[in-house]
């Protein structure tokens, strides 16, 4: 156990911790009301009592839904599966470097790969972060393509879903990594986001919204990045000549991109575009929160699950949605 917070912090502490139901339903207090007031969730009053025999709390201002749990308001919020097997979930997607499926969580929390699927998407949409701080300082961007290879496709699916030459069947991803330092406490973090195509103003489009107007910023012979020297310190590498040149390069990226397509390949197999963007949340989540300890990241995951709701039916609607929970077409 941690001495500070007497929290878990391993798997099996967390399994033998939280398996005690006044210790989830108490973690879950504490997150969500630090200062020990439960708030109503619907108008905000502070004026509730307490129902112990069913761990919920009423509000004595007269309103629907006047009755409420630590669960409303979050990611678990409707759901009958017990805070225990939760937070178990959270624990393992959390700290798992190459991530885990909907069967290894149908296994071994004993739930079915239905629930075990709409459970992990859950906790990806606790992941994504929504900060608006920019990057800056060095910052290195590429993209990649996310699919099937064509080669191993079934003729009749490669016919009707391959159109073109080379990655155009496939969703175009793009990364942007700012690079830490050193010496110092610093490290890097990536953001990555799916692309609707590889065109100039989708490409320089995320670089200047989320990238300080005068830093340096190397990427490679792409020549959907000329023009960013109006406003950055543009750098180009050419990956048909060289790698890399001095501190001009993309290798920082091309790691993240091999911890992705690791987990996409080896863990999850199949992922459908419209919900790429979330598996990007996950493994950026993980990437850039790789300096805590599984104890640490646990309790990031715990509290970005606040103030977040994902229902089956908008997670299984035709549309997907953007990071920002926005319906979107499905991308081919």
């Amino acid at each position: 156990m941690n001495n500070d917070t007497g929290l878990p912090e391993t798997l099996m502490e967390a399994i033998s911790y939280f398996g005690d139901v006044e210790n989830s339903h108490q973690f879950m207090v504490n997150l969500r009301w630090p200062d020990g007031k439960p708030t109503c969730p619907c108008c905000g009053s502070q004026d509730v009592r307490y129902i112990s025999t069913r761990r919920l709390w009423e509000c004595k201002v007269k309103h629907a839904k006047r009755q409420f749990s630590v669960k409303v308001g979050t990611i678990f919020e409707d759901s009958p599966i017990k805070l225990d097997k939760w937070f178990c979930a959270m624990w393992m997607l959390a700290n798992c470097k190459n991530g885990v499926s909907s069967y290894e969580i149908s296994r071994e929390l004993g739930v079915t790969q239905k629930t075990g699927w709409f459970m992990l998407h859950r906790i990806r949409m606790a992941m994504h972060n929504g900060t608006f701080e920019k990057m800056d300082g060095h910052v290195e961007a590429d993209e990649t393509f996310i699919g099937g290879k064509a080669r191993n496709m079934h003729p009749a699916k490669r016919k009707a879903t391959v159109k073109g030459t080379g990655g155009m069947h496939m969703t175009p991803v793009q990364g942007l990594l700012e690079r830490g330092t050193r010496d110092g406490v610093k490290v890097s973090r990536v953001k990555a986001e799916v692309l609707k195509s590889r065109k100039k103003k989708d490409i320089q489009g995320k670089v200047r919204n989320y990238v300080v107007k005068g830093s340096q910023v190397s990427t490679d012979a792409l020549r959907s990045y000329d023009g960013l020297k109006d406003e950055y310190t543009h750098k180009v590498v050419d990956h048909a000549v060289t790698y890399v040149e001095g501190e001009v390069h993309t290798n920082g990226l091309e790691n993240f991109w091999s911890l992705l397509k690791r987990t996409l390949k080896g863990t999850y197999v199949s992922c459908e575009p419209f919900h790429l963007f979330r598996y990007l949340d996950e493994q950026t989540f993980r990437f850039n929160e790789r300096k805590e300890d599984n104890h640490g990241r646990f309790l990031l995951l715990a509290k970005g699950g606040l103030g977040k709701r994902l229902t089956y039916k908008v997670l299984t609607a035709a549309a997907s949605s953007d990071n920002d929970g926005n319906c979107l077409p499905a991308l081919a």
